[in-house]
């Protein structure tokens, strides 16, 4: 029966040399029975696990008690393996202890899988990452605008302030007054910095009780001044009694900037109708929060549909191709849906779903 195992078998006395192999162990060894037994088998572990074996099955052999491990063993053809080890002692029927019996497993495939499954993740991050940060570009025109609009605003009010202080009379009460609408330019113009750098911010692993329709806000904020640039009207229907969701608020800005940004290229294009993009926002039937973001562009070629959220697909001459796909991931990362529907010469609405925050409904 050991030796038609599908794993390699193999046994000790008590005094913890190995006395025993099945045929698969020796098959996948390439090596006799003679050369394996006492302490021959550690010719076939890899160098560097050589004293973990040790350590691993040492203690647990004197303390009789079972043992995993891992280790890389030499295969016939030369090759290393990872193998998952695992042992416990056996006794005789007087229950005398007899020594150990054990078996290993090769591993190599699922360790291969694990390390290309972490690669491929990180890959994800740096992506989602890299489109964050291509986005800025786009979004420099309309930071200038933001930020310049309270600059301005307190450089006038700061020069208001030193007029009448310097007066033959000094108003101290004007001075204060314009004084307070210095701290409050300037705290507007901080807020959309703050509301930038986060854009910037590689980890976005942090989740936090969220109002969906503040997010909306904040990007309307940031970009109006791209639509007002192309005579788009930004229109919302905003359910003001929208439950809040639990959501990391970085990962939750990058998917509406990327469907908001997509939608103002669609329109900007567009000369035979109004360029109008509605964000609306409300709760589906099955408690998820639900946001749209629809546009009267010229729409997307059926042909196209069934790519657009592909990595690397883009319809954009300059484009990347990650926005939708990373926005995708995300969405589903939070236990939501990204779908899309279209109409050629009539628009398109991309809508994402948002389960509720737990205790909230």
């Amino acid at each position: 029966m050991a030796d038609t195992a599908p794993v390699l078998i193999w046994m000790t006395g008590t005094d913890a040399l190995c006395n025993y192999f099945n045929k698969p162990w020796l098959d996948f060894t390439g090596r006799t029975t003679e050369q394996e037994v006492g302490t021959g088998w550690i010719q076939g572990v890899h160098p560097d696990d050589v004293q973990g074996c040790f350590d691993g099955f040492l203690p647990a052999f004197h303390a009789r008690k079972p043992f995993r491990m891992e280790y890389r063993l030499r295969r016939a053809d030369g090759e290393y393996r990872w193998v998952i080890e695992s042992g416990i002692p056996r006794y005789t029927g007087a229950g005398e202890f007899a020594g150990y019996i054990g078996s290993n497993i090769d591993i190599t495939d699922l360790k291969r899988a694990e390390v290309e499954r972490q690669r491929l993740h990180q890959l994800e991050a740096d992506l989602a990452h890299m489109n964050r940060v291509s986005m800025m570009g786009e979004l420099a025109a309309s930071l200038a605008h933001e930020i310049k609009q309270p600059i301005s605003a307190a450089l006038t009010d700061a020069k208001t302030c030193v007029r009448w202080l310097r007066g033959d009379t000094p108003d101290v009460a004007e001075g204060c007054e314009a004084a307070f609408r210095m701290i409050n330019d300037a705290t507007r113009a901080a807020d959309v910095i703050d509301r930038v750098r986060s854009l910037y911010r590689p980890d976005t692993s942090d989740r936090e009780l969220l109002d969906v329709i503040e997010i909306i806000r904040e990007m309307i904020i940031l970009l109006h001044d791209k639509a007002d640039r192309n005579s788009i009207s930004i229109r919302t229907e905003l359910d003001s009694d929208l439950l809040l969701i639990t959501a990391d608020r970085v990962q939750l800005q990058q998917v509406l900037m990327n469907l908001v940004m997509n939608s103002l290229d669609a329109l900007s294009g567009v000369a035979d109708r109004p360029r109008i993009l509605t964000i609306q926002a409300d709760t589906d039937s099955s408690r998820s929060v639900r946001v749209a973001v629809q546009d009267t562009g010229s729409g997307i070629d059926p042909k196209r549909m069934k790519d657009i959220f592909n990595p690397f697909y883009t319809t954009k001459p300059h484009g990347l191709g990650l926005g939708l796909s990373i926005s995708r991931s995300i969405v589903e990362a939070h236990g939501g849906e990204l779908s899309v529907q279209s109409e050629v010469g009539k628009g398109s609405a991309f809508t994402f779903t948002v389960p509720i925050a737990e205790g909230k409904q």
